[in-house]
């Protein structure tokens, strides 16, 4: 499978690098492919990994992933194009991100609005699934915990697309849960939050969520 990753920070490189890992073809989308950053990434990425524009990326996928920052999300979906991205999967692992000088972030985005739902109506003819932004990029690829695998909480209005995403995070060695409708990423990207401030006051980011069941 051909997948375009559009965002080159942390999570954008190690989902990449984790497709790639897993035998796909991936291309990067940035604003600078040819920058230096992308071109060491290259190299541990593997001959399957590459690097181009928003728009090169999302001509290229056969599946998409965003993870851009959110303050630049928009603009890169513009540059990217939603024709581009039309009848494709998305995977939106963004998180509604504002951040303050000397603080931990907070939402920008929330209660009777997502993320999730934004980027569906900025590519509304683009199956949009929110999932991986309830865990860090560290533990995105074969994490390896006592409990064992975390539970990756997706959700989307598109069950064929959902299906797909569930496939691609058991590859990645996660247990998918699907919660309904694109609605609900209104509740995971708060969720995401805890695992935000946790990691700011304990300084610690190697934790993750596991539905516990009796």
């Amino acid at each position: 499978m051909k997948v375009g990753v559009m965002g080159s920070g942390n999570v954008g490189q190690v989902l990449a690098a984790g497709f790639a890992s897993k035998g796909h073809t991936v291309k990067l989308g940035t604003r600078e492919p040819a920058s230096p950053k992308l071109r060491e990434w290259q190299e541990k990425a593997g001959p399957r990994a590459s690097a181009g524009t928003f728009a090169e990326a999302a001509e290229f996928a056969d599946l998409a992933v965003l993870a851009t920052l959110w303050d630049g999300t928009e603009n890169a979906l513009q540059l990217a194009g939603a024709d581009r991205l039309a009848g494709k999967v998305l995977i939106d692992a963004t998180n509604p991100l504002h951040f303050a000088p000397n603080a931990p972030p907070t939402l920008a985005v929330g209660h009777t609005e997502s993320a999730g739902e934004l980027v569906q109506r900025w590519l509304p003819k683009s199956r949009v699934v929110k999932a991986f932004n309830t865990i860090g990029n560290a533990h995105m690829i074969d994490p390896k915990f006592p409990g064992g695998p975390p539970d990756m909480f997706l959700c989307g209005n598109d069950a064929g697309a959902k299906k797909d995403v569930s496939d691609i995070c058991r590859a990645f060695g996660l247990n998918p849960i699907d919660l309904g409708g694109l609605e609900i990423a209104r509740y995971l990207e708060p969720l995401a939050m805890i695992w935000i401030l946790y990691g700011f006051k304990t300084n610690t980011w190697d934790h993750a969520f596991k539905l516990l069941y009796k």
